[in-house]
């Protein structure tokens, strides 16, 4: 069987992680034309492409080698570890990348008197993860039964046919309008990059050190802003003291005004109103705060 030469990367067709995946391979450099039946998408430019699956298939596609690596939920990718057995289908998370953050969470109906995990012996738990689920209970020592259901998880206990429910939380109103409220986090979830623990020693291999490299480009800069003022030699130090966190700040002299500084600061993170009128009070001027659009270390 001859070797793919073209890297594949499997993300999900419809959902809430495929249009913020597709803007970060966009960011990335790479764009793609879609076939036809819309399942399969073309790179222009770099030997990548897509598949465009359920994100439940992705872990397994990861795993058959039909594809190097995917964009998925880790809630997704962990519970088919636990499913599958993780020597039979060792899959590592290459990065965490941001978006579609949720929590796998234990939530009890309003009524029931919830202290610790051991009150949910003999409880019936519905739920779509049972292996995660599963290790928590086992973890906890607790003896309680995973009603594994397919979707509507949170309507279960209403329906009597669980007394507890296991499920993604995000910001809680499903909770909230179904009379359950939350009581343990099991995991915190994002999208992640995965793939094998072991990378293709071939062309797709150099092609995913490139793409790490420029995830990590995007990723760093996503938040990032670059913090430009002027101030003088004398309020040098306590204007940089202020400073949000980043590399040092590179300095420029200011052509004609041997007191004067040019600074240029990368930002990790927002720079508010506050902050700058901090700076501006210990003798920065002309300040302006600009997005980052890429970064290449």
């Amino acid at each position: 069987m001859k070797t793919r030469d073209r890297l594949r990367i499997a993300m999900q067709k419809s959902g809430r992680l495929t249009e913020p995946a597709l803007e970060l391979l966009n960011r990335c450099g790479l764009t793609f034309r879609q076939s036809r039946d819309k399942l399969f998408c073309f790179g222009d430019g770099e030997p990548v492409d897509l598949l465009l699956v359920r994100d439940d298939d992705i872990p397994g596609l990861i795993a058959q080698g039909v594809c190097e690596l995917g964009i998925v939920g880790r809630n997704v990718m962990n519970e088919f570890q636990l499913a599958a057995g993780r020597d039979s289908a060792p899959l590592r998370e290459w990065r965490p990348l941001g978006f579609g953050r949720c929590r796998l969470s234990i939530a009890v109906p309003q009524e029931f008197d919830y202290r610790r995990p051991q009150d949910l012996a003999g409880q019936r738990i519905a739920t779509s993860y049972p292996g995660l689920l599963g290790e928590w209970l086992r973890t906890h020592g607790v003896d309680a039964t995973a009603v594994t259901l397919s979707g509507s998880v949170e309507i279960a206990p209403k329906l009597g046919t669980a007394d507890a429910i296991c499920d993604l939380v995000q910001s809680g109103g499903t909770l909230v309008a179904n009379q359950l409220r939350e009581t343990e986090v099991l995991l915190e979830s994002e999208a992640v990059l995965a793939g094998p623990v072991a990378l293709p020693a071939d062309e797709r291999g150099d092609m995913i050190d490139l793409l790490l490299k420029r995830l990590d480009g995007v990723i760093q800069v996503r938040e990032s802003r670059l913090l430009l003022l002027q101030t003088s030699r004398a309020t040098l130090e306590a204007v940089t003291r202020l400073l949000p966190g980043g590399p040092q700040p590179t300095l420029l002299p200011v052509l004609g005004q041997p007191d004067q500084l040019m600074l240029q600061a990368l930002c990790a993170g927002e720079v508010s109103w506050r902050q700058l009128e901090e700076i501006k009070k210990a003798g920065a001027r002309e300040m302006f705060v600009l997005p980052v659009e890429k970064m290449l270390a």
